[in-house]
């Protein structure tokens, strides 16, 4: 792989974007030399994305950064098939009314990383429901089905896997990669979209719209693939005890979002900061050499500028200052969950298991019960040290609230109302 002269693609490898690409020298000759629009796809199977769509959202910013133009393409029809990538089950199917909100939710996110408008590199928003759900059957089986090989879709991953794990994959979830790569097709037909990218575990599908590409139009389409991340201890990036890091403020609070990144470990600190941040390089290097508790002055720096990007600087701000107030003056801050509780229900007690679970430090009764049997759960600053202890209104405090805590770093509030 030779050094590129676009920037585009200098600046993804030296912040850690890339894992595969097809005709690379052939790429980046086209994007030293013109502006190219490219594409990611994103299903509306929620009502929004999460932490793992991440690093795709972060590669559409640097496109428009460094001069192209950004597709994000809403999976209005594909949703309703599911992408078997990855998985080894079906999706759960949607209703159209449900895609449809899932896909009004979720748009907001991306006007934190992109600019939208007309203009030569601004940002498209397109649903691929605008020609699947017009797709005549029996013609598109004729037209296109042809093009594609049996024997080698059942090579995928996403196809193999399931298979060797005895696991059922419909023909529904079969057909999702042709569907895929016909995106890639109308796209390039109608926004003459040159470069489809992903995730890894879309390469196979992606090759497939480039091939479908040079054999229906003879056009020369490229595809590009980021590694997908995982935290140095080998987790699956976004992935908490209390659930999925949601980028919507209406599933998981600026203030958690800001916390999420503050706790990440040590060692991802500097990978982070190239990934999901605008940091200089530079001073990336300065931070990911902080030492001790220094290196806390740069997760703080990570925090606040994810959390810019996703929710913005008042968000960030104000999340910091809840933080600082909560951790090093030992207070409240203002912008800590809050779960209100009906005063006759906290009369009557709640069992401090359940009561974690409410306020989502745990993501179940169970996993609460885990936390509090390890020593890890406190009611106002105090250890937890029965499940069953119920929680009433004799413990609310001066300011008559209840403050929980899991670890020294995740804190809610109740409240009697």
């Amino acid at each position: 792989m030779s050094t590129p002269k676009s920037e585009f693609l200098k600046v993804i490898l030296d912040r850690g974007y890339l894992h595969q690409c097809t005709e690379w020298e052939a790429l980046d000759a086209l994007m030293a030399k013109q502006s190219v629009a490219a594409y990611i796809g994103f299903d509306a199977t929620a009502d929004s994305l999460h932490v793992g769509s991440m690093v795709q959202i972060m590669l559409l910013r640097r496109l428009q950064q460094t001069g192209h133009k950004p597709i994000a393409l809403m999976g209005g029809g594909t949703t309703k098939i599911g992408d078997p990538s990855g998985r080894d089950e079906s999706r759960k199917l949607l209703t159209d009314e449900d895609i449809n909100r899932n896909l009004t939710s979720i748009q907001q996110t991306f006007t934190g990383y992109l600019t939208f408008g007309n203009g030569k590199t601004d940002a498209l928003l397109v649903n691929n429901a605008d020609w699947l759900d017009k797709l005549n059957y029996i013609e598109f089986l004729r037209d296109f089905g042809r093009h594609f090989s049996v024997n080698r879709m059942l090579s995928f991953d996403s196809v193999k896997l399931r298979l060797e794990r005895e696991q059922p994959l419909s023909f529904l979830e079969f057909n999702y990669m042709i569907l895929q790569a016909y995106d890639f097709l109308e796209l390039a037909r109608r926004h003459d979209c040159r470069l489809q990218m992903g995730g890894s575990d879309q390469w196979g599908n992606i090759v497939n719209g480039t091939e479908l590409g040079r054999r229906v139009d003879n056009k020369e389409l490229f595809g590009l693939t980021a590694p997908l991340i995982t935290t140095a201890s080998g987790a699956k990036m976004g992935k908490t005890a209390a659930g999925a890091v949601w980028l919507n403020a209406n599933r998981l609070s600026p203030y958690d979002y800001w916390q999420y990144w503050r706790n990440v470990e040590d060692a991802d600190v500097g990978r982070f900061l190239k990934l999901f941040t605008d940091v200089p390089l530079g001073e990336i290097t300065r931070l990911e050499k902080l030492q001790g508790s220094e290196i806390n002055d740069a997760k703080i720096v990570l925090a606040n500028e994810a959390t810019t990007l996703c929710h913005g600087a008042a968000a960030a701000r104000t999340a910091a200052e809840t933080a600082r107030r909560t951790f090093v003056e030992g207070g409240l801050g203002q912008d800590l969950p809050v779960l209100e509780i009906p005063r006759a229900e906290l009369e009557a007690g709640i069992p401090a298991f359940e009561l974690l679970r409410r306020t989502s430090l745990a993501a179940s009764n169970g996993e609460a019960r885990r936390l509090i049997k390890g020593g890890g759960a406190r009611l106002n600053d105090a250890v937890i040290d029965d499940e069953n202890r119920k929680i009433t209104t004799a413990d609310l405090d001066s300011d008559g609230v209840v403050k929980l805590s899991f670890g020294k770093k995740k804190h809610a509030v109740v409240r009697a109302k």
